[in-house]
């Protein structure tokens, strides 16, 4: 008796761990969605003023074989404004996402847009990265009076 309650809780056991296996699924990319062909993903400021202009643009081209439409586009924080554009871009033709940073912050900075569309890959990250570097001084440090002899 204890040998077959053995064998039906290894048996459950067994089953139910395969049970949790989640299932692969592929996805099924349509020919004929648009499809995103950014000239870079990430704008490298470099090193800018503080308050400069933060203002860069991410162009694009649609080289799939419909219309491209942008539903949203998100940043990951609120110093990063980005702007889609309002129309859908139709195959072959350029599009351009504004991207808007606070250059009143001082520091290195790297920052994250998502770009949500109708598009192949549905989701595409892009990023912006820079240094905004402190004001200089307008008081320049008087030579020391002591002497060295």
């Amino acid at each position: 008796m204890r040998k077959i309650m053995t064998l039906l809780f290894v048996g459950l056991l067994t089953i139910s761990m395969n049970a949790q296996e989640k299932q692969v699924t592929e996805t099924v990319i349509d020919p004929n969605a648009p499809v995103f062909e950014f000239e870079t993903d990430v704008i490298d400021y470099g090193k800018i003023e503080l308050n400069a202009d933060g203002l860069r643009v991410f162009k694009f081209k649609n080289v799939g074989k419909s219309p491209l439409v942008i539903s949203r586009i998100q940043s990951s924080c609120g110093c990063t404004v980005p702007k889609k554009p309002t129309d859908p871009i139709m195959p072959g033709a350029s599009g351009e996402i504004e991207v808007k940073y606070a250059t009143n912050r001082q520091g290195g900075f790297s920052k994250m847009i998502t770009v949500y569309s109708n598009a192949s890959e549905p989701t595409k990250k892009l990023r912006i990265k820079g240094i905004v570097l402190k004001p200089e001084s307008p008081v320049e440090k008087a030579k020391s009076t002591v002497s060295s002899k």
